[in-house]
């Protein structure tokens, strides 16, 4: 019979020092933060909202501002009207592309909720493809890592646009480091300087202490129910870098002539600027979650990415259970440990724009939000369970106890 709790206590132990370094990196971050809200004089004047049109909305133009600074950027747009990531990404790419333009990812295939995007799945609801927008992939090599090779080749006159996927979403690879990114549009700008270096940053902002839009990505987007939302934003997203880059995005959210002049923030405007200020500490808690669930399921035997010591460059967290039973088992042990919903069993389902039956853990204060402790997989080979968020550590450790004796239990 494993005793959960004491591996869990010796896991903490073990992973003190890494935790002292996680946070003197929040204390950089939350420096960069603070120097951002002064410099732009933020005061509880930005808190007030505007309805209807959304016009002159002092609060949400000098969130523009606080974020860009942050991360690096001439301009950003952070609106509530996006509806998620996946929303403000294909914002960022129907604003950016034209017919006859053409796409190249490469970092593989990309998150599955971007495939009915691009119009590699689905048909007839108006994707890239559809709008006679072309794409390529470059795929990973077998080690999982960028095709560096394939990349110096692979950018031609007619790749408008560069694919960086940061995370590594459902694949089983490393996710990119800023270093990876940087290198990578240093390689592309060389083949094409007029290609633009894209990058999908969710689940990464705060994990480093630079944002691509510092190191040579020209447009970045993300959730606001992610990293950057400090888990207490209800609802949004951004995107953020070259100035006329940002704007044509906010135009496809809102239309042409209007940008990103209009859009109300619903009196959203406060939680927008607390959930920026709290951002960083929320990511350094999710990523002790991080090392603290690699580090006991790799004591048990069972493949983790990353491990457990290394550097993280996202708050995701992959276990491979190597059966649906066990992701089921794992993922109703966060469920029955989560503040919200703890009641509820989690069963397969399906979700829009995933292609295979997901199960998901996440008894989360908003709905959906992945800056919470929360766990899911598709139910598929090799059968990988994902973990991402998580409000404090110790939360984490409470449901990883249940969690390993729950899969533990599963006879497969």
């Amino acid at each position: 019979m494993i005793n959960s709790a004491q591996m869990l206590s010796s896991a903490e132990q073990a992973l003190l020092p890494i935790f002292s370094k996680i946070d003197s990196q929040v204390k950089q971050n939350l420096e960069k933060v603070l120097a951002s809200f002064r410099d732009h004089r933020v005061g509880v004047h930005h808190f007030a909202g505007v309805s209807g049109y959304g016009h002159d909305d002092l609060g949400r133009e000098t969130l523009d501002k606080v974020f860009a600074q942050i991360m690096g950027a001439e301009a950003a747009a952070v609106r509530v009207q996006f509806v998620s990531g996946t929303h403000a990404i294909a914002c960022a790419l129907f604003g950016v592309l034209r017919p006859g333009d053409e796409m190249l990812a490469v970092a593989g295939t990309p998150y599955d909720t971007l495939e009915e995007v691009i119009g590699i799945r689905g048909n007839g609801q108006g994707s890239l493809l559809e709008f006679g927008i072309s794409y390529r992939q470059l795929d990973l090599t077998n080690e999982g890592t960028i095709d560096y090779k394939a990349l110096t080749q692979g950018v031609s006159d007619r790749t408008k646009l560069v694919l960086i996927q940061r995370s590594c979403g459902y694949a089983w690879r490393s996710s990119l480091s800023i270093a990876d990114i940087e290198k990578i549009a240093l390689i592309v700008k060389q083949q094409n300087p007029n290609t633009v270096c894209f990058v999908d940053n969710c689940y990464g902002e705060f994990i480093e202490d630079k944002e691509p839009t510092a190191v040579g990505a020209d447009l970045i987007a993300g959730s606001l129910i992610k990293n950057p939302g400090g888990t207490i934003v209800t609802a949004g997203g951004y995107v953020a870098g070259r100035a006329d880059l940002v704007e044509a995005a906010a135009c496809r959210l809102t239309a042409p002539g209007i940008g990103s002049y209009g859009g109300a923030t619903f009196d959203q405007n406060r939680l927008l600027f607390q959930g920026l200020f709290l951002a960083s500490q929320m990511v350094g808690e999710a990523i002790k979650g991080n090392h603290l669930t690699a580090y006991v399921f790799d004591k048990l035997g069972y493949p983790v990415n990353p491990l457990p010591m290394a550097q993280r460059r996202d708050v995701i967290q992959a276990i491979k259970l190597g059966s649906p039973q066990k992701i089921i088992a794992f993922c109703k042990a966060i469920q029955q440990h989560s503040p919200i919903g703890s009641y509820l069993d989690p069963v397969p389902g399906e979700m829009p724009g995933y292609e295979s039956l997901l199960v998901m853990a996440g008894g989360t204060f908003i709905d959906g939000s992945t800056s919470e402790f929360s766990a899911d997989g598709p139910l598929r080979e090799p059968y990988v369970v994902f973990c991402q968020g998580g409000t404090h550590w110790t939360h984490v450790a409470i449901a990883l106890e249940a969690a390993i004796e729950a899969v533990e239990a599963v006879v497969t």
